[in-house]
């Protein structure tokens, strides 16, 4: 019975802290008044990272053309002409002809596919700001603004933005915003406010070309896995203001597949317990339904294991749904029934880290160590040999 009280008490440290990121989320709902205020807005060059056909990629990509912004450039960054994303880009670009362009380089000075894939975009980009946004955000038209005028406010050196999982129509796809708009966004929301710590998210990262050729550049995040993280981390050691926008942008997630959703976040579960160490432990703690479970394990479907499961499971499914309400997600009040089931699988995915130290991103499989930093795979392995079989196929029928 001891050990039932003492995963009940580690459950009601979870659903606080639920309660807390909840908190901190709506303390970030709604956009600053700035009636009065006059801004300046430097021209910008947005680069875009592309590989493969994400879901909704014409449509993500041509949001970004339409933007109520005085002057901007889009440069859409590929490794291959022959990668199905660059048909959709030329595409954009010749419909956007004054506004985008297309590059298509081979770069190899890192190990990190997408810093690889921004390096020669950057190289190509001619203004003083640069704005890093991936190919699955869509946004609104006042989107550039909103983040330029953030920046003059606070006088930062990076500004971030908050994301949202919107169009699931698959399992997969469905626990991925779900994800997204609880623990993801709450996870930024709470470390920002109440720990002060700014956690840049990739998917959205507008900053000044000599701020970041103070920090080293691209090649200073070149050999490791969370580019975003260090970036935001050298930025911030180097006195450089980090902060998080109002504006929330849109990640489309529409039909992924349940072992997509499964490799994502095995993968950003190595990085994160690579980056955090024992403070791993604590998104553990943070799922109260996953920990409400563990007593089912030892004394079987009791009355206080049952109620317990349930009683979790009930207030982290309402606190998700309500979330959802509030950033506007657009989730089928019905897929929040999915919210223990997604939890159970986070869950057990959390222990993945602690027994692998290798990731497979793009095509290419690695080892990660501290910091997220990457190393190249064995070549004599098994995987390796089948990849490079694969891969010999696939170029031979491109």
């Amino acid at each position: 019975m001891a050990l039932f009280w003492i995963f009940a008490g580690l459950t009601a440290l979870g659903l606080a802290g639920c309660f807390l990121q909840i908190f901190a989320v709506r303390s970030y709902l709604g956009r600053p008044s700035r009636k009065g205020l006059s801004y300046v807005f430097p021209p910008v060059s947005i680069l875009k990272p592309l590989k493969g056909l994400d879901d909704n990629l014409f449509d993500n990509l041509e949001s970004f053309c339409n933007l109520d912004y005085p002057e901007y450039e889009i440069i859409f960054s590929l490794q291959d002409r022959n990668d199905h994303a660059c048909k959709v880009a030329r595409k954009i670009a010749g419909k956007y002809p004054d506004r985008a362009r297309v590059i298509v380089e081979k770069c190899n000075e890192g190990l990190n596919p997408k810093v690889n894939n921004l390096i020669p975009a950057y190289r190509a980009s001619k203004y003083g700001h640069v704005l890093i946004s991936d190919s699955n955000v869509l946004v609104d038209r006042d989107y550039l603004k909103e983040i330029t005028a953030r920046m003059q406010e606070s006088g930062a050196g990076l500004v971030t933005n908050l994301v949202k999982g919107v169009g699931g129509r698959s399992i997969g796809s469905i626990f991925e915003n779900l994800h997204l708009n609880s623990f993801v966004m709450g996870s930024v929301c709470f470390l920002e406010k109440f720990m002060k710590m700014p956690c840049v998210v990739g998917k959205s990262m507008l900053m000044s070309k000599e701020d970041l050729e103070d920090i080293g550049g691209f090649r200073a995040v070149k050999d490791v896995l969370a580019e975003d993280y260090l970036i935001g981390k050298l930025m911030h050691d180097a006195g450089k203001k980090v902060v998080l926008s109002h504006y929330m942008v849109q990640n489309m997630n529409q039909y992924w597949g349940i072992k997509k959703f499964l490799n994502r976040h095995a993968r950003w579960g190595k990085l994160r317990w690579r980056i955090g160490g024992v403070r791993y432990i604590s998104e553990l703690i943070g799922n109260p339904v996953f920990i409400s479970l563990i007593p089912l394990l030892f004394s079987g479907a009791s009355a206080y294991a049952l109620v317990l499961a349930s009683v979790a499971s009930l207030a982290k499914t309402l606190g998700d749904w309500y979330l959802g309400k509030k950033t506007g997600s657009g989730i089928n009040a019905l897929c929040y029934a999915l919210v223990p089931f997604k939890d159970l699988v986070i869950g057990i995915l959390w222990f993945v880290p602690v027994l692998s130290k290798s990731v497979v991103w793009r095509g290419n499989r690695y080892l990660i160590g501290k910091d997220s930093f990457l190393q190249p795979y064995p070549e004599r392995t098994i995987w390796a040999f089948r990849y490079r079989v694969i891969s010999a196929i696939k170029t031979r029928f491109a």
